[in-house]
């Protein structure tokens, strides 16, 4: 369920003694910058990051001591003004090891949380899945790690339907990714889903992020799709056209938002982007309607908000792409 507009989540990374770097640091840079990019648009920020734990100055994975590290909070959902994302990273070793007096602090806390999707969230990066199920957080739920700990995580958790070679894996209020790097894959998702895909975009664009799949998608979205390029000009255009899918475009009118010609602008997508600039308008206006399908609206209504004419032009267009799933009637519901 996403959050209002207007409120901010608090993000709590548990930091416990050798807590994997990249882990944190990866998603935790994620949310940074899309405070700055909504800045830019002129939009509140919507993350409010906090490092908490059950030791004030732990040593990382990599050797670094972190200071002022604060104490793991009273979390009771009902009282909370903000919904709270508590994210579990993962461990050095083939296994996680949960008999040190921190890890028994943490796990204790994490079995008093009680979890709503939309008001308190867990987020699990790499091998945090394991910790979750030590604490007996993933029952009955989906939930994915680290391609060397499904066996652990399947025999903390047998009532958990562990999923293999998932890049990530949404479960109600419970997130899992498999790996390191695939943390900011997964928070550039919940990102998206918040803030909205341009942003995730912008996001991924700032960081040099090349993009994967989502938790059931076997495609990337088109939002994020041709994207993995360092072209400003063109990621201007892919900007604009996200923004407002439903103006009349033309490769001209792109063009004008490029500062270059017709010409100049189709071969710098079909260069760094591989798609032709119309061909690259419809998906995204497919997408679009899509969301907007999905949301309830009508099939004209989701015509008009991505910029169909009708709704026989966007089942023909839906039709022509033939990768997006259901037609435009079963999507909706």
């Amino acid at each position: 369920m996403p959050s209002p507009a207007s409120t901010p989540i608090r993000v709590l990374f548990v930091l416990l003694p050798g807590s994997l770097a990249l882990d944190w640091a990866g998603p935790a840079e994620a949310l940074r910058t899309a405070n700055q990019v909504l800045l830019a648009l002129k939009q509140p920020q919507r993350f409010q990051l906090e490092f908490i734990g059950p030791v004030p100055n732990p040593v990382s994975s990599v050797g670094l001591g972190l200071r002022d590290v604060q104490p793991l909070p009273d979390l009771h959902p009902n009282d909370e003004a903000s919904p709270v994302w508590v994210v579990l990273l993962g461990q050095p070793g083939t296994t996680v090891d949960i008999r040190s007096a921190p890890a028994r602090a943490a796990l204790h806390w994490l079995r008093g949380l009680r979890l709503q999707t939309g008001r308190l969230e867990l987020v699990c990066i790499c091998a945090g899945s394991v910790l979750a199920a030590h604490a007996g957080l993933l029952a009955g739920a989906e939930a994915t790690t680290h391609h060397h700990h499904l066996a652990e995580l399947q025999a903390t958790a047998p009532d958990c339907h562990v999923l293999s070679n998932r890049v990530f894996v949404g479960s109600g209020a419970i997130w899992s990714s498999a790996g390191v790097t695939t943390g900011i894959d997964l928070m550039l998702h919940r990102i998206s889903d918040v803030c909205g895909p341009t942003v995730a975009a912008k996001v991924a664009e700032s960081m040099v992020v090349a993009l994967r799949r989502g938790p059931a998608d076997p495609e990337l979205s088109p939002f994020l799709a041709h994207r993995g390029h360092l072209h400003p000009a063109l990621h201007r255009v892919q900007d604009a056209i996200c923004q407002q899918p439903q103006a009349d475009w033309s490769v001209a009118d792109m063009a004008r938002v490029a500062c270059t010609s017709p010409r100049h602008l189709s071969r710098i997508f079909a260069e760094q982007a591989g798609i032709a600039p119309l061909q690259y308008l419809r998906r995204i206006r497919l997408a679009t309607a899509e969301a907007a399908l999905r949301a309830g609206a009508s099939v004209g209504r989701a015509a008009e908000l991505a910029g169909f004419s009708s709704d026989t032009q966007l089942r023909r267009a839906w039709r022509q792409l033939g990768a997006l799933g259901p037609c435009p009637s079963a999507a909706r519901g």
